[in-house]
């Protein structure tokens, strides 16, 4: 009988690709206007400040979030959008945003 072997064995780990480690593995979901591809980005790979589509709020850096974008194959790097998990679960139950200026009336 062979001892157990307690540490993992280097070939199991060499084939790891940092980039999918780091950034996440892309997933397709479909929703009622299409396919898309959906990457989750933790908080610590979070280092920009985004503007989220479906509530207009920004997403800061450090905060977790998701980012979606057409997976038809047509899109590409302008077509990506930065969501927060809530708003993207949501975006069915939701109207568009509305955008307002500073100076418009917040009722009415």
């Amino acid at each position: 009988m062979s001892p157990r072997r307690n540490r993992p064995r280097r070939d199991d780990t060499a084939h790891l690709d940092s980039d999918r480690v780091r950034q996440g593995v892309p997933t397709v979901e479909r929703w009622r206007d299409g396919e898309w591809q959906v990457r989750g980005i933790s908080g610590g790979a979070s280092t920009k400040t985004y503007r989220c589509p479906g509530c207009d709020q920004e997403i800061r850096p450090g905060v977790a979030h998701l980012v979606a974008w057409p997976a038809d194959g047509w899109g590409d790097l302008t077509d990506r959008r930065h969501w927060h998990s809530g708003c993207w679960r949501a975006r069915d139950r939701r109207g568009p945003a509305v955008q307002r200026g500073r100076g418009a009336p917040r009722h009415g």
